[in-house]
């Protein structure tokens, strides 16, 4: 059996349904079973991961575990229930921001998920970190813009990603899960292209049949008015991301075919599954 964290959300729902479709016993970890809407034949688990006691049930049976945490999210209670009800392995969907052997992480969204790496290293289980950055989904906040006109306003618009897919997360989560030789790894997920915010929003227009335009915003009001909603502080370290990326290409690396056997899908591929939640 295995058991998927976060199974609601966008990456956690992509493993659960890849898992299922690959034949493979899939629990999906849930705090309410009922509005999860998981495909038939997924076993929901009602538990949260902020309280020990409604772990072991979930754990019953569970070999490996896919480890997707909302960020802040303390993995301690899970990885010492996890130990102590035998599962084997664990691999853990990470962020790019990561710095390896950095004495101090430059940011909190580095610092969060190297805490949080570590903490996998010394449970005691086999594990493998996956590290992305910039997902394809993130474009899905162009959504409200897009409502009123066809002009995307954002700050850093030049910045380049190489968006990757979030089935193909899903798909190097599947293989790390259930494949052999992935023991003690840690693997950078990355689309198939460098792509700068104004690429992608081209090629969405284009998913879209509509004339779609960029504009530049100055980051300094965008950032002040989204931190009276959201945590600041990783906010600030998202901006000094982006800002770093302007004027330089995104990395491209071949992880994806690597493990899948299947090259990444493209960003025009994305554009073209997601057309309807524009």
């Amino acid at each position: 059996m295995y058991l998927v964290t976060g199974a609601t959300a966008h990456f956690g729902r992509q493993a659960v349904e890849a898992l299922h479709a690959s034949g493979h016993p899939v629990r999906a970890l849930t705090r309410d079973p009922e509005r999860a809407g998981l495909p038939q034949g997924v076993e929901p688990a009602q538990a949260d991961l902020t309280k020990p006691e409604t772990l072991p049930v979930a754990l019953r049976d569970v070999t490996a575990i896919l480890l997707v945490l909302q960020y802040g999210m303390d993995p301690a209670p899970l990885l010492a229930a996890a130990r102590q009800a035998g599962v084997a392995r664990v691999v853990f969907l990470s962020s790019g921001a990561v710095v390896d052997g950095a004495g101090v992480q430059p940011d909190v969204i580095a610092r969060y998920h190297a805490d949080v790496e570590r903490a996998v290293h010394e449970s005691g289980l086999e594990w493998t970190v996956l590290r992305l950055l910039f997902p394809a989904i993130n474009s899905l906040t162009f959504a409200m813009q897009l409502a009123g006109g066809d002009v995307i306003r954002a700050p850093y618009i030049d910045a380049a990603f190489s968006a990757i897919h979030e089935r193909d997360v899903a798909d190097v989560a599947v293989a790390t899960l259930t494949g052999d030789g992935h023991v003690g790894r840690t693997y950078t997920l990355t689309g198939p292209e460098s792509l700068t915010q104004a690429d992608q929003v081209r090629i969405l227009g284009q998913a879209l049949g509509r004339p779609l335009t960029t504009e530049d915003l100055d980051p300094r009001p965008v950032l002040e008015q989204m931190s009276a909603f959201m945590d600041p502080a990783f906010l600030s370290a998202l901006f000094a991301l982006m800002a770093a990326t302007v004027g330089h290409p995104a990395e491209v690396n071949d992880t994806v075919e690597r493990i899948t056997g299947h090259k990444p899908r493209t960003y025009a591929q994305w554009a073209a599954d997601h057309a309807a939640d524009f």
